[in-house]
Formats: C-alpha cells, structure tokens, sequence
C-alpha cells in the first residue's frame, strides 16, 4: 500500500464478507473512501463506476444486459444511480453463487431508498464504511471499544495530556479523508463545496425533494443541534415547512450518510424514559464549518463544542464496531429526570454506557448517568466509560465504570 494512503481498518472486513458472500456491499457517505478502499482488489476485481454516463446510459436502459457484460468479479462503483440493477444481479447470482463476485459501492444507504426492487436478501452482505476515525488518522489500530468490551481498562497515566485546543481540532477535523488532511480554512472551503455538489447532484438519486434549497438550511440549523434530541415541530416553525417536509429532507440526509438518528434505549417495563431520539452529525468537521464553529472559540462556545464532541465521539465507536463487532448496536439513554448517558452500547441482553465530558477533569458525580443505567440494566450492565480531556484513567464506581482520557480514542 502507498505510505501515504491511510489504511481502512475495515478493509479485514470486506475480506472476510467475500469469503463466503456472493455480493458486498460496500456504502457509506460520498468521498469517505469506499473506492480508494475497493480497489485495492484490483486486478483481481474489474472496476465499473456509474458516475461514467455511458455506462449508466447502458444500465438504466438494458439492467440484464449490463450485468451479463460485467466480468466474473467486478466492483460497482455508486450503485444507488441505477438500483434497477438490483434484481438482475440477484437473477445472476441466482444462477452462480460463487462468493466475492460483485462489490457493489454506494453513497446511498441501498437499505433506505424508495422502490428498490428486491433486496438480495441472502445473497449480499452489506458493510458500512464509515469517514475516517481518529485512530485511523493517527495510524493506530482502534482497539478502545474492543478494551471497553473484553474489560481490559485499566488505571493508568497518559505520559502527555492532550490539550483542549488539540481536541478540538481533532473534532473540527472530522473524518473526510481530504478535508481532515487540509489546514482548517481549506477544509471548510472543501466542506462547503462537498454540501453543494451533494445537494445539487446527489439528492435526486434518494429522494424527491421540491426545494433542496430548503435540504441546505435544515442541515445548517442542525449543525448548530447536533448531539440534541430531535424535535421535528421546532424545526419545522424554525423552516417554516410543514413537519412532513422536514421529515422527508431528514429521511433524504440520512440516506446520504450526513445524519444518523440515535434511538432511545430503554426496558420495556419502564415508563420513565424519553423516548426521542438524538440528532447526530456523521462527520463533526462538516457540522463544524456549517455551525461556523472553529478551534479558538473552544473556551467561549463551550456548550456547543460540548454538543459537537459528543456527536464525534459517537462516530468514533460507530466506525470502530465496523471492525470490532457489526452486532453490535449503538442508542441514547434519558429519563425524565433529566438524567442521560450520551452512547448506550448493547450486544444481545449485555449493555455499556459512555459518558463524553470536555472538561479536564472528571470527578466521582460524572458517573451518575451511568449508575442510573446500572439500576436500569441490572445484572446486565457490563460496565462504562467518561470520557474525559485529563489525562488519567481511574475507577468512578464499583460498577466497572471508569474514567478515561479522550485520547485513548485515537491512541490506541
């Protein structure tokens, strides 16, 4: 591999998904690195992009004949430009199960488009490549949700605290394999012109959208929202649309991997929680520069960077279960006593809490949200984490719960 290419952690994954899955779907949000990842397997592999006219003149007017002409093993690049492609690749599947034969690419979640045709339910496994994660960043291999799980924290003293400055430009960065690579004002130049062009171009292929004009200034109202509950009638008197409208521009951005609504976690038996989900940023760089926020200010928009952080710090368990664990599933937990914990993690009946603080220090009440979740999930509960910007990880409470410095998310 190129020294200067970042290497996808995810890549073990798609190896592995091959090995025995006839179709792969690799999706994720445009310009996240799903054909820089892909081809890697080339020549093994031939490589056919819908982006290309002709080529999509071809699939969208004769699907079959398309599919015939693909070669044995071949990578589809931006499927979601002709999902009519779908049910002729499964008939071909149909007649040849042979594992690894299509990757199939997509900047487009395949799973949430309108009048897809068949699934390939059984015949394709679908991966998520995710923006790059800050353990991806720093060349390390991303092994903190893996310590989480198997109960390997520890105390122990970070040789060098990380600064807030530091942090937050790590935040502001986000994961776009060019922008975090840009200084910050040339990243949110590349931040703006990748919403336009995803605006104008992108969005007619997963949604029917009247004003995208109006897709434009919802993402930049939840810009400044994100890591919030989300509350459609606000937003909608915000925008002045009606709430079907900001339900389908939400729809058409999660489609596109800008957005992920968390959902709520909770036991059926208790009638205590809220059960809203919270509004996240999949890249906390684009939200940066669409809420206008930049590393400086960190001291005097600290509740804002608080919110931008704990939208970031998500993502980064999101990517690292790519390749840790695809069971497991990721919510957000309150009560109506205003008690929270930012990321619930589950994996069949066992739960995790992670709790995302920008403060240097973490004291013993920062685990509250945690020990709430404790008596929720009783003999389920596996144990939790602060997230803290100090640099010491120490024990909080009996209940396996530690906190831990930020930085482990990027250095280990």
């Amino acid at each position: 591999m190129d020294g200067s290419v970042l290497a996808r952690h995810l890549i073990d994954s798609l190896h592995l998904a091959l090995s025995d899955t006839p179709v792969v779907a690799l999706l994720g949000a445009r310009q996240c690195g799903k054909t820089t990842l892909a081809r890697m397997l080339e020549p093994e592999y031939a490589y056919l992009t819908l982006d290309d006219a002709a080529a999509l003149a071809f699939a969208q007017a004769d699907p079959a004949g398309f599919v015939a002409a693909m070669p044995q093993k071949t990578i589809l690049d931006e499927v979601q430009r002709a999902p009519e492609l779908l049910r002729s690749i499964k008939h071909s599947v149909d007649e040849n199960r042979q594992p690894g034969r299509f990757i199939l690419t997509g900047s487009a979640n395949l799973l949430m488009l309108p009048n897809l045709g068949d699934s390939l339910a059984g015949r394709m496994e679908v991966l998520y490549l995710q923006p790059l994660s800050a353990a991806e960043l720093a060349r390390r291999p991303g092994r903190f949700l893996s310590d989480l799980l198997e109960n390997r924290l520890k105390p122990e003293l970070l040789p060098t605290p990380s600064s807030p400055n530091g942090i937050a430009q790590r935040v502001l960065a986000g994961g776009f394999p060019v922008a975090a690579t840009r200084p910050p004002p040339r990243a949110r130049a590349w931040h703006r012109a990748y919403l336009r062009s995803l605006v104008e171009r992108d969005v007619r292929d997963v949604a029917q959208l009247r004003d995208a004009s109006a897709l434009t200034r919802l993402l930049e109202l939840l810009a400044l929202r994100t890591g919030e509950l989300l509350n459609v009638s606000n937003l909608s008197n915000a925008l002045n649309l009606s709430r079907q409208t900001v339900e389908n521009y939400l729809d058409a951005a999660e489609r596109l991997f800008l957005l992920r609504r968390l959902p709520p976690w909770h036991r059926n038996e208790s009638k205590r929680l809220i059960k809203t989900p919270k509004l996240h940023y999949v890249d906390s760089g684009l939200a940066a520069t669409l809420a206008g926020l930049k590393a400086e200010n960190w001291n005097k928009q600290r509740e804002r960077f608080g919110h931008l952080l704990e939208s970031w710090a998500v993502q980064q368990f999101i990517t690292q279960a790519g390749w840790v664990d695809s069971e497991l599933r990721f919510w957000h937990y309150r009560d109506k006593d205003q008690v929270e914990v930012d990321l619930v993690i589950t994996r069949g009946s066992d739960v995790w809490g992670v709790e995302v603080k920008s403060s240097m220090t973490a004291m013993p009440n920062d685990g509250h949200g945690l020990r709430r979740l404790a008596e929720q999930c009783g003999d389920d509960y596996r144990g939790g984490v602060v997230l803290y910007a100090g640099a010491s990880t120490f024990a909080l409470n009996r209940n396996n719960t530690y906190a831990v410095p930020l930085a482990r998310l990027w250095d280990r």
